[in-house]
């Protein structure tokens, strides 16, 4: 059983960390402004809008913000500010923290996904959903709204459309998943959470469909899809038709199309404004209906 943080109270602290890539500082603005709007204290750790190369900063000081952010009692939840590449610098040394000591929601998706792993392996669930580009717009936009609800100790229920590649069904399993190529460098590493008994949801963004492909294929041979209950299709996006694939979700059906758990294609998932806030490691049922529209619903579990 996934330990769940504890849900947030008016004044409880959010660390604002920039784990990988640098951020403008406007968009670290507008979350700070919509955060404590929402009766919550953000903390903008002393790195996170800082500049080394692409990064926010050197190896060391991304560790710091993030090892100070876990230790602080009075911290509830980390916002990474945004994605990028970096995180994998810096896991095996978060992997060494007592982490499940003080358990806290981590909130981030694209290269976050690491993240996301890591606390998996220690047994705890996070939030996979916007970032502060999102986040500073505030409750007009629902998936901001539906994050706030998650943090204040909600359970979602989404329904969104079908798509004529749905393979209909029903399963109930634990939902984990993220940015498919950050996933599928982790495999075979501490941190790899490509397991049986899974819902599996999947997004990527500018990545062609032939690699793609054959991630889906290093899957296949892995016997990973022999064992998953359901397979998520989120958003896979910029990127180019190939010779031999005009779009990428023909591609993902034709390479699941041995097995027989249902799979939910044009999920609202993804480096998309529809990005649904989704709970890794909690205990969902999917459900792909012929009726036109589809849900995945999060069961209530308590610590």
């Amino acid at each position: 059983m996934p330990i769940f943080p504890e849900p947030l109270k008016k004044g409880d602290k959010i660390a604002i960390c920039s784990p990988a890539g640098r951020i403008d500082p406007k968009k670290v603005d507008g979350a700070v402004r919509e955060l404590a709007s929402q009766g919550w204290e953000p903390v903008v750790m002393p790195h996170a809008l800082g500049e080394y190369g692409s990064y926010s900063g050197t190896p060391d000081e991304r560790y710091a913000d993030m090892a100070a952010a876990f230790k602080d009692p009075e911290i509830r939840a980390i916002l990474c500010s945004r994605g990028g590449y970096g995180v994998v610098h810096i896991l095996d040394r978060l992997a060494e923290l007592p982490l499940a000591d003080d358990p806290k929601w981590v909130i981030g998706f694209s290269d976050i996904s690491a993240l996301h792993a890591l606390m998996t392996t220690k047994g705890i669930a996070s939030i996979h959903s916007p970032m502060a580009a999102q986040i500073m717009k505030g409750t007009a936009d629902p998936y901001t709204a539906s994050l706030f609800e998650i943090l204040r100790g909600e359970r979602p229920a989404y329904t969104f459309p079908s798509h004529e590649y749905d393979r209909f069904g029903i399963a109930t399993g634990t939902l984990l998943g993220g940015n498919l190529a950050v996933l599928a460098e982790l495999i075979n590493t501490p941190y790899d959470i490509l397991k049986p008994d899974t819902i599996l949801f999947l997004e990527d963004v500018s990545e062609p469909i032939y690699k793609i492909e054959r991630i889906f294929y290093q899957l296949r041979l892995s016997g990973l899809f022999d064992n998953i209950r359901g397979l998520i299709v989120g958003q896979f996006t910029d990127y180019k038709p190939d010779a031999t694939y005009a779009d990428m979700e023909t591609m993902i059906r034709d390479a699941v199309a041995p097995y027989r758990f249902p799979v939910a294609f044009n999920a609202p998932v993804g480096h998309v404004d529809d990005n649904l806030p989704l709970i890794e490691s909690a205990k969902v049922t999917l459900k792909v209906s012929p009726s036109g529209t589809n849900s995945l619903i999060f069961h209530r579990t308590t610590n």
